[in-house]
C-alpha cells in the first residue's frame, strides 16, 4: 500500500523512538506470580464477537499466563454505545463504569478522549523496529497526540470493495452488452445504472416509469471524503492541529452528479439499514461497502412471494474518471486508558499478541478485517493461516481480504487526520447530500405515479439551480459544525 509523503512516518516514528530511548522499560513490570487483570470494551458483535473472546481465551490460557496477564472482554453494544460508556467513565457520570484498561476507539472518539489527558503513550512500550512492523498509514492514523507519539494501537482495519449480484448482473450484461470493466468508474457505475433502469423499465411496457435501481452504497462520508480526494482535494486539511476546510465547487459538482442525480432518478438506491439488505429483497444489484461487510451479502434474493439463490463478484471499489486511486482506510484500533506502568505495559504486550499475523488474520477470517502486520496482508499468509489452524472460512470473506491484497500495491489508502468537532463535521457529509437525494426523490416518484415522464419528474431538480443551492447549503452546515 501506497501512502501520500514520509514526513507523516518519520515524525511519528521519530517521536516515538526518542521516548522509547528515555522511557521504555528493559525489564517487564510484569510477575506471573501476581498476574495483572485487564478489561476490554469493544463494540463486536455476534461471529465477530465469537471470534475475539476465543483469541482472549487463547491469551490468557498461553502468553497472558506465561506473561501474568489476565483479560477479561466486554462487548458494548454498538459503537455509539461504546462512545457513550466512555465518555460516562471521562466525565464521572453516576452509575457509570470505571474505565476500561483497553477500549476499541475511532480516531476522532480518541482525540476527544486524548485531550481529556486519559490515554496512554503508546510510544513509551514500542521500539522503531516493532513500529515499523505495521502498515505505516495505520500509524500514522494512531499518532493523535499533540507531540506525534502514537495513542492508538492497529489492530484490525478495513477498506471499501464493490459486491455484485452475479446471478442477476448476468442476465443484464447478456440483455444489453454490458461490462463489468465498466463499473471500474464512479461515472461508469452511473451510466450501468441508467441502462439498468431503462432495460429493467422495458420489461414492464405496460407499467412504464417502473424500472429498478442498480447500485448502492454504504458510509456516504467515504464517498465525500474518497471522492474529493481521488479528484486532488482533501477536505479537511490538518496542519498543527488546525483544520482548514477545502470545499471547491467543481470537485463538488462531479460527487453531486454521480450520486445525487442518479439517486433522484432512481437508477441508485437507499432503503434498507444497510446496501446489502437491499441486494437481499431485490431492490438493488451492487453497492459499494466495508470488507467487513461481505459476510453479510445474502445468498439468496427474497421477493414478497418467492426467492432464489444467487453468486456474488468481488471487485475493487470504483474510483473517479481520471482520478487518483484513493482508497479510504478505517476501521477502529485499541487505545489504553492512562493508568500505571504494570497495566499499561500489559495493554500493550496483548496488543502486540493479538495482532501477531496469525492470531490477527484468524480474527480477520471471521469479521472481513484487514490485519495490521505487513507481512500478514497477501493471500500467501492467509492460505498459511487457514491451512495451519484448520480454520473454516466463508468464501465471500476468503474473495473480500484476496481482492483487496491484489490492489494494495496499486492503492494509496487514505483517513482524514483528527481534529475538533471531527465528529460533527463527519455527520453534514455523511447526511446533507444523501438527505436531500432522498427527499427529492420521493418528490420524483410521486410526480411519476402521476403520470409524469422521468424527464418530467425529475428535470427541476437536476439543474445547475439546484446543484447551486445544495452547494450553498452543504458548506454553510460544514463550516457550521467544522466551528469554522
Amino acid at each position: 500500500m501506497k501512502r501520500e509523503g514520509r514526513l507523516p512516518k518519520i515524525v511519528c516514528l521519530a517521536a516515538a523512538f526518542t521516548l522509547t530511548l528515555a522511557g521504555c522499560k528493559d525489564k517487564s513490570p510484569l510477575d506471573p506470580g501476581d498476574p495483572v487483570s485487564l478489561t476490554v470494551w469493544h463494540y463486536y458483535n455476534g461471529s465477530q464477537q465469537a471470534a475475539f473472546d476465543i483469541l482472549v481465551e487463547n491469551f490468557n490460557d498461553t502468553a497472558g499466563r506465561e506473561k501474568g496477564i489476565y483479560v477479561q472482554s466486554y462487548s458494548q453494544g454498538s459503537v455509539s454505545d461504546l462512545e457513550a460508556a466512555v465518555r460516562d467513565s471521562i466525565n464521572g457520570k453516576v452509575g457509570a463504569a470505571d474505565m476500561p484498561d483497553i477500549f476499541s476507539s475511532y480516531a476522532d472518539t480518541a482525540y476527544e478522549v486524548e485531550q481529556a489527558g486519559a490515554l496512554a503513550n503508546l510510544s513509551d512500550y514500542l521500539d522503531e523496529e516493532e513500529l515499523g512492523r505495521y502498515v505505516d498509514s495505520y500509524i500514522e492514523e494512531g499518532c493523535i497526540a499533540s507531540d506525534g507519539t502514537l495513542r492508538i494501537f492497529p489492530t484490525a482495519k478495513s477498506t471499501e470493495i464493490m459486491m455484485i449480484n452475479k446471478t442477476d448482473w448476468e442476465k443484464f450484461a447478456d440483455a444489453t452488452g454490458a461490462s463489468l470493466e465498466d463499473l471500474k468508474t464512479m461515472e461508469g457505475v452511473t451510466a450501468a445504472a441508467g441502462a439498468y433502469y431503462e432495460w429493467t423499465d422495458s420489461l414492464t411496457p405496460d407499467a412504464p416509469g417502473d424500472g429498478k435501481a442498480f447500485y448502492g452504497r454504504d458510509a456516504m462520508a467515504n464517498y465525500m471524503i474518497i471522492g474529493m480526494r481521488q479528484l486532488g482535494v482533501e477536505i479537511f486539511q490538518v496542519n498543527g492541529g488546525q483544520l482548514t476546510l477545502n470545499v471547491p465547487k467543481e470537485p463538488l459538482r462531479r460527487l453531486w452528479e454521480n450520486y445525487y442525480v442518479p439517486m433522484v432518478k432512481g437508477y441508485f438506491g437507499a432503503y434498507g439499514s444497510f446496501r446489502s439488505d437491499d441486494v437481499k429483497t431485490g431492490d438493488l444489484l451492487a453497492y459499494t461497502g466495508s470488507t467487513s461487510s461481505a459476510m453479510y451479502f445474502p445468498d439468496q434474493v427474497e421477493l414478497d412471494d418467492s426467492s432464489y439463490p444467487i453468486d456474488y463478484i468481488v471487485m475493487a471499489a470504483p474510483v473517479f474518471e481520471g482520478g487518483g486511486s484513493y482508497a479510504v482506510q478505517q476501521g477502529a484500533g485499541m487505545v489504553v486508558s492512562k493508568s500505571d506502568e504494570r497495566h499499561e505495559y500489559a495493554a500493550v504486550e496483548f496488543l502486540k499478541w493479538f495482532t501477531e499475523a496469525e492470531n490477527n488474520l484468524q480474527f480477520g477470517c471471521v469479521s472481513g478485517y484487514l490485519p495490521v502486520l505487513k507481512e500478514a496482508n497477501n493471500k500467501e499468509k492467509l492460505d498459511q493461516v487457514i491451512s495451519g489452524k484448520g480454520l473454516s472460512v466463508a468464501p465471500k470473506t476468503y474473495d473480500c481480504l484476496n481482492t483487496v491484497f491484489d490492489e494494495m500495491d496499486s492503492m494509496t489508502l487514505y483517513t482524514n487526520k483528527s481534529f475538533e468537532n471531527g465528529s460533527a463535521a463527519r455527520k453534514i457529509l455523511e447526511y446533507s447530500l444523501a438527505d436531500q437525494a432522498a427527499q427529492d426523490r420521493a418528490a420524483v416518484a410521486a410526480a411519476l405515479e402521476q403520470g409524469k415522464s422521468l424527464e418530467e419528474a425529475s428535470g427541476m431538480f437536476v439543474t445547475e439551480e439546484a446543484f447551486d443551492r445544495w452547494y450553498e447549503a452543504f458548506c454553510d452546515a460544514l463550516r457550521g459544525a467544522a466551528g469554522q
